[in-house]
């Protein structure tokens, strides 16, 4: 099922002491936050003032009414969404992350082998991260004796 949020970065921190935060990206790139005005953090409104990029993958960012580095600290940790219905639509081969978290895995006999735990991309490309529903292995070798585990 799709979710009616989509998160587009998470709060990392304060930056400096004017009340910047730092913002690790979700998106391509800072300029796909700066089309939303308003985002939801956590049921709190936060309105973007400014945003500029920073080092790949992350953001420097203001929020109205956060003007120093206390309150800036304070939003640590929130992630900032919007609407599903406020984002432009996907070409093909895009997905959002909602769309695929909490998915079923399935083997190609068609058995369901676990779930889609989250997505993580290091780089190279997405890496899913899959809560697998039990692994059963045969017991090939015997096991030492237990005074020798440690």
């Amino acid at each position: 099922m799709a979710a009616d949020q989509i998160v587009l970065a998470a709060i990392a921190g304060a930056h400096g002491i004017r009340g910047e935060v730092r913002l690790k990206l979700f998106t391509d790139d800072a300029q796909s936050l700066a089309r939303h005005a308003r985002f939801d953090a956590g049921g709190r409104a936060l309105v973007l003032a400014a945003i500029r990029a920073d080092k790949p993958g992350t953001a420097i960012a203001r929020f109205e009414g956060v003007t120093d580095r206390n309150v800036a600290e304070s939003l640590r940790g929130l992630t900032l969404t919007v609407a599903r219905t406020a984002l432009p639509a996907l070409d093909e081969g895009e997905y959002y992350v909602a769309d695929y978290l909490g998915r079923s895995v399935v083997d190609e006999t068609g058995a369901t082998v676990g779930t889609v735990k989250s997505i993580e991309n290091f780089g190279a490309s997405d890496i899913l991260d899959i809560a697998l529903l039990k692994l059963l292995l045969p017991k090939l070798l015997p096991l030492p004796p237990r005074k020798s585990w440690r």
